[in-house]
């Protein structure tokens, strides 16, 4: 039968944590530029085609 015990991530094999972090970060950084980027686009559309 399949053992069911609770995985602890933290001693888990394979855990890379490192490059998690990096990857969130990356994320975050996309997501503000990206907002930051759209919010630029929505204000020049404002101003010239109006």
């Amino acid at each position: 039968m399949a053992d069911h015990n609770e995985v602890a991530y933290t001693t888990a094999d394979g855990n890379d944590y490192i490059a998690h972090e990096q990857t969130y970060e990356g994320f975050i950084k996309l997501v503000k530029y990206g907002t930051i980027t759209v919010a630029i686009i929505l204000i020049l559309m404002a101003y010239f085609l109006v």
